[in-house]
C-alpha cells in the first residue's frame, strides 16, 4: 500500500517514523512545500529503514507525486505553541485545510482514498475537509481523542496499579479542552470500574476522578511547555488507526468523523467501529447525567466554531 503523508513537521515526521514501524506499507510519500525538508525526511527515514521493514521512502514537493496513495494523512499546518488552545489555531489552519484539500483531491482516486486529518483543531477541520473533498463522511477520518484515550488509560494504570492493557476508558466530544471522560463505560478487565475498586480496595473519590480528567486535559499542555510540541503519542495513535484501515480490524475507536447533515452535521469523537473503508458505523454510549451534558456542550463548542469559518 502506498501512503502520502502532507506536512514533514515534527508531527509529520513522528508520523512517518510510526507508520514506517508497521510494516504495513511498501511505499511513504512525504509531501511538504518545504523541499529541503522533505528531502531530509525522506533520507533520514529511509537510512533508518534499512535496520527493519523494507519500505520505499520519498519526498515530493507537488501534489502529483501523492498519484497512487490509498490513503493521505494530513498533518501539515500551525502547531499549539506555549500558552496557545488548539482552538487558538482555527484561522491559521483553516487556510492551510482549504490550500491542500482541492489539491490532493486532483491527485488521488476520489473512489477509494481515505484521508486521516492529525491537524488541530481536529474536529473543526474534519468537517472543512469532509465537506471540500466531497468524500463520504466514513472515508474522512480524525485521529480525535485516541490520544487522549491513551492519556487516561495511562493515569489509571498508574493510579490502579494494572496494565494500560487490561483497562477500556474512552474519551469523547471534542479534542480539545471540551472533551469528556466517559465514567461510566470505564473497565479493568472487563469489570466495571467501581466493582474493581471495591474488589481491590481501592478509593476513587469524585475529587480523584475530577484530577485524573484534569490531567488528561492538561497533558498536551505540560509536553508543549517541556517540549516544544507533541509528536511521539499521535504519531503512534495514526499508525495504530492506519493498521486498523489497512488489515480491516473492524476494532472500536474513538475517532472523529461527521456525523447528520445540513446544521445538525458535526464531528466529534465517539466510539467507532473502524475497517477498510474508514469508519463504519458509530456507537452511542450511555453516560451518566453531568458526563452526558458534558458531552452535549462540547458538541455545541465544535459547531460554534465551525460555524465561525462559515460567515
Amino acid at each position: 500500500m502506498k501512503i502520502a503523508i502532507i506536512g514533514v513537521g515534527s508531527v509529520g515526521s513522528a508520523v512517518a517514523t510510526a507508520v514506517k514501524n508497521t510494516g504495513f506499507v511498501h511505499e511513504i510519500v512525504l509531501f511538504d512545500r518545504d523541499g529541503i525538508r522533505a528531502r531530509a525526511a525522506a533520507e533520514d527515514l529511509g537510512h533508518a529503514a534499512s535496520f527493519g521493514f523494507d519500505v520505499k521512502i520519498t519526498a515530493v514537493s507537488n501534489y502529483r507525486g501523492i498519484r497512487g496513495s490509498e490513503i493521505v494523512i494530513i498533518a501539515a499546518g500551525a502547531n499549539q505553541k506555549p500558552g496557545e488552545t488548539r482552538t487558538d489555531l482555527l484561522n491559521k489552519n483553516v487556510e492551510v485545510i482549504k490550500d491542500i484539500v482541492p489539491r490532493v483531491m486532483a491527485n488521488v482516486d476520489s473512489k477509494h482514498v481515505k484521508i486521516i486529518v492529525v491537524t488541530n483543531p481536529l474536529d473543526v477541520l474534519v468537517m472543512l475537509t469532509q465537506k471540500i473533498s466531497k468524500l463520504p463522511v466514513g472515508r474522512v477520518v480524525g485521529t480525535g481523542t485516541m490520544l487522549d484515550s491513551a492519556r487516561l488509560r495511562t493515569i489509571l494504570s498508574r493510579q490502579l496499579s494494572v496494565s494500560t492493557q487490561s483497562i477500556s476508558a474512552n474519551v469523547l466530544g471534542e479534542h480539545g479542552d471540551s472533551s469528556v471522560v466517559d465514567w461510566a463505560s470505564i473497565a479493568v478487565g472487563g469489570i466495571k470500574l467501581d466493582d474493581f475498586c471495591k474488589q481491590t480496595k481501592i478509593s476513587l473519590p469524585i475529587t480523584t476522578r475530577n484530577t485524573i480528567s484534569h490531567r488528561v486535559h492538561s497533558a498536551a499542555y505540560e509536553i508543549i511547555q517541556g517540549r516544544g510540541a507533541t509528536w511521539d503519542g499521535i504519531g503512534a495513535a495514526v499508525a495504530d488507526l492506519l493498521r486498523c484501515i489497512i488489515n480491516d480490524e473492524k476494532r472500536v475507536m474513538t475517532v472523529s468523523c461527521v456525523s447528520g447533515a445540513g446544521k445538525t452535521a458535526l464531528a466529534m469523537s465517539l466510539p467507532r467501529i473502524v475497517g477498510r473503508e474508514g469508519v463504519i458505523s458509530t456507537l452511542l454510549p450511555k453516560m451518566a447525567g453531568p458526563d452526558a451534558a458534558a458531552l452535549r456542550r462540547s458538541a455545541k463548542i465544535i459547531r460554534k466554531n465551525y460555524d465561525s469559518i462559515e460567515k
